[in-house]
C-alpha cells in the first residue's frame, strides 16, 4: 500500500514537472542542482578539515571565501571559463564550510545530534520549497523578491540598533524571521532561475551560488535555534 502510494506520488510529481517545465528548463535545473550538490559537498569537506584540526583559520577562511565569491562575481560567464568558475564556486563552498567550523565545534560539544537534525531540517525545507516553486504556476512566487529584500534590510538595521540595546527578544526575532526569509528566498530564487534561463541565461554556476546562499543560511540558523533550545532544556533540568 505504502509502495503504491509512493510510486503514485512520484509519477504524479514527474508528470506535473513535465507539464510545467520545458525540456531546456529541466535540463538547466539539473545542472544547477548538480553544481549545488557539489558545492555543498565541498562545504562539508571544509567543515571536516576544521573539525579534524587539520587547518583552523577562523576569520581568515571567511575572508578567503569572500575573495572567492568576488572573483566569481567579477568573472562573468563567457561560455569558455566554466571550469574556472566552477573551481571558484567549489572553493567558496569549501571555505564557507570551513568558516562554519567554530560554530559546529560549539554545537557538537553541546549535543552532536543537533548537527544531524539541522542537516535533515535544511534538506527537508529546501527540497519541499524547491519542489513547490518548480510545480507552481509560472512566476507565482516572484512577487516575494521585494518583500524579502525589504525584510532583510529592516532586519539588518534592527540588528545594528540591537548592538546597543542587547535585547534578547530582538535577537530571537531576527533569528526566526531570518529563517523564514531565507526559506522564502528558496521559492523566489528557484523561480527566478527558471525565468532567467527562459530569457537566455545559462549560467548554472551563478544560479547554484544563489541557492547555496539560501541553503547555508538556513542551516546556520537551524543550528543556532536548535542549540539554544537544547541549552534551555538543560537549564530547566538543572532547576528541577
Amino acid at each position: 500500500m505504502a509502495t503504491s502510494f509512493t510510486n503514485f506520488s512520484y509519477e504524479r510529481f514527474m508528470r506535473n514537472m513535465g507539464q510545467n517545465l520545458e525540456p531546456s528548463v529541466r535540463y538547466h535545473l539539473s545542472k544547477v542542482y548538480a553544481c549545488l550538490t557539489a558545492t555543498c559537498a565541498a562545504a562539508t569537506v571544509g567543515s571536516i578539515i576544521h573539525l579534524q584540526g587539520i587547518w583552523q583559520a577562523g576569520l581568515l577562511s571567511a575572508l578567503i571565501s569572500l575573495g572567492l565569491v568576488l572573483g566569481l562575481v567579477f568573472t562573468p560567464d563567457n561560455g569558455k571559463n566554466f571550469n574556472l568558475r566552477l573551481g571558484l564556486l567549489l572553493g567558496f563552498g569549501a571555505f564557507s564550510g570551513h568558516s562554519l567550523g567554530l560554530l559546529l565545534e560549539q554545537v557538537i560539544f553541546i549535543n552532536p545530534a543537533i548537527v544531524v537534525t539541522a542537516l535533515v531540517g535544511t534538506t527537508t525545507i529546501f527540497t519541499c520549497l524547491s519542489a513547490a516553486a518548480v510545480l507552481a504556476k509560472r512566476g507565482s512566487y516572484l512577487f516575494l523578491g521585494g518583500i524579502l529584500m525589504s525584510t532583510l534590510s529592516a532586519m539588518f538595521l534592527i540588528s545594528l540598533g540591537n548592538l546597543l540595546f542587547r535585547s534578547y527578544f530582538v535577537h530571537e526575532l531576527n533569528l526566526y524571521l531570518g529563517l523564514a526569509v531565507m526559506s522564502g528566498f528558496v521559492l523566489f530564487d528557484t523561480q527566478m532561475i527558471m525565468e532567467k534561463h527562459r530569457m537566455g541565461s545559462n549560467d548554472c554556476i551563478a544560479h547554484s551560488l544563489d541557492l547555496f546562499y539560501d541553503v547555508i543560511s538556513i542551516f546556520r540558523r537551524l543550528l543556532i535555534i536548535l542549540t539554544q533550545k537544547e541549552q534551555n532544556n538543560e537549564r530547566k533540568k538543572k532547576k528541577n
